[in-house]
């Protein structure tokens, strides 16, 4: 198996290897190196296969929601995933529409960080538990608890019914996977038929879908 190629965009050196410190010993990813500001980051992935980009920062604000629509607009095919010190509502919701794939929380652990690049490498969307409370939060005060036609007692198996609301609950993908017994590719597997059967096209659409369906408590 191919490892998942990453780069990191931090100023700081020392974090840069702590990050890589904590990757180091991971049987599927490779970190590629560590570049200070979008300069050099498009000159590394001109030169390297790079398949994930880890952006992290402090201050949320333009240059971040810029460097990420120029990465996707220049290299589409490369995932970003942010780690963020701070979280702010507006902030993310701004990355998520700039093209980001996912989104950590500072107190995200080595597990959940690898669970995260593979992910989005996989081209499922990512978020840790406290990012998809605050999004879900905001869908709710927006949109109410209006019901929707789809019955998807009707749409999809008995398996696929737990996976989405264990997924809703925010059980992360490994979590799943244990809880129910199988691989972290089979959970995967089931994400995608379900959002190929009710027509969506993110996972945190699949959220939304649970709770206007009734299918988990908020």
């Amino acid at each position: 198996m191919n490892k998942i190629e990453v780069i990191l965009v931090d100023d700081h050196h020392i974090v840069c290897e702590g990050i890589k410190s904590l990757l180091s010993d991971s049987q599927s990813i490779t970190i590629m190196g560590c570049v200070r500001n979008l300069s050099e980051l498009l000159i590394k992935l001109r030169i390297l296969p790079i398949h994930v980009v880890l952006l992290n920062t402090y201050e949320p604000g333009d240059h971040d929601i810029d460097m990420i629509r120029i990465i996707q607009r220049e290299h589409p095919q490369i995932k970003i995933l942010i780690l963020a010190m701070t979280v702010q509502e507006s902030f993310i919701l701004r990355t998520l529409k700039a093209g980001a794939k996912g989104f950590l929380s500072k107190d995200a652990d080595r597990n959940e960080m690898i669970e995260a690049i593979m992910t989005v490498r996989s081209g499922y969307d990512y978020y840790s538990k406290s990012i998809s409370n605050i999004i879900l939060k905001r869908y709710l005060k927006q949109s109410g608890n209006n019901p929707i036609k789809n019955n998807p007692n009707s749409t999809l198996s008995e398996r696929e019914l737990e996976v989405l609301k264990l997924f809703a609950d925010s059980y992360t993908n490994k979590e799943i996977a244990d809880k129910l017994f199988v691989s972290i590719r089979t959970v995967e597997s089931h994400k995608n038929n379900i959002m190929r059967k009710i027509n969506l096209k993110t996972t945190v659409d699949m959220v939304k879908f649970a709770i206007r369906n009734n299918l988990i408590e908020v």
